[in-house]
């Protein structure tokens, strides 16, 4: 009796309703289709190296956004929206980041089609690729810091507990919306990879796109 009573009293721990639940699926959905820098990032990478090297990325930035999941369950995203150190710190690590791929990519559009040959990443290094860009912006932290505990109820049981469920709906919607990116970009980038002078112009505007990026995260504020 009290094996059924633990079992009852775990499932309504872990349980959300489904009209929060579904409210909060909808709203990551829009998140995600929201132009910014990680669908970009997604993008640019899925034309460049294809499809499933798209899905990587995205991969990795769902790391990135578990990563973040657990730094508000456990208190610490709040160090970001707390402390200009420690904001602008990660701030500049990730602008840092972002201007390495965009001096990589400038120059694969040179040197490596002068070669004859298309430069490759392994999964390994696209998926870390992905957890960088994605942990190394405070912006995320602060944002799950404020969007994520309005879906947790206290009455429902443990909020670090739900914190985490909803951190993983969000991760399912955004492999929903940017693996959709990484198919379509990758498909079209696979067609314009076929004339070397389209490559070569994919490479610079990448470029520029992730020095974009990097000087728009350098601007961002609290």
């Amino acid at each position: 009796m009290a094996g059924i009573q633990g079992l009852q009293k775990l499932k309504i721990t872990l349980m959300i309703p489904i009209d929060v639940s579904s409210l909060f699926f909808l709203a990551s959905l829009a998140l995600g289709a929201t132009p910014g820098p990680d669908n970009i990032f997604v993008l640019t990478q899925s034309a460049l190296y294809g499809r499933v090297s798209g899905i990587v990325v995205t991969l990795g930035l769902c790391t990135g956004i578990f990563v973040h999941t657990a730094a508000v369950a456990l208190g610490v995203a709040a160090i970001f929206q707390t402390s200009a150190v420690a904001f602008t710190a990660l701030k500049f690590a990730g602008a840092g980041y972002l201007f390495y791929l965009a001096i990589k990519a400038w120059r694969a559009g040179t040197s490596d089609l002068d070669a004859g040959k298309t430069p490759k990443l392994s999964h390994w290094a696209l998926y870390r690729r992905g957890i960088i860009m994605n942990v190394t912006n405070p912006k995320v932290a602060i944002f799950f810091l404020a969007f994520l505990p309005q879906f947790a109820d206290p009455a429902r049981g443990p909020v670090a507990l739900q914190i985490v469920q909803l951190g993983l709906v969000f991760i399912c919607t955004t492999l929903l919306v940017f693996g959709a990116v990484a198919i379509g970009a990758g498909t079209l980038g696979g067609i314009l990879q076929r004339t070397p002078w389209a490559q070569g112009l994919m490479n610079k505007v990448a470029g520029v796109i992730f020095a974009g990026l990097a000087m728009r995260l350098i601007m961002t504020e609290r």
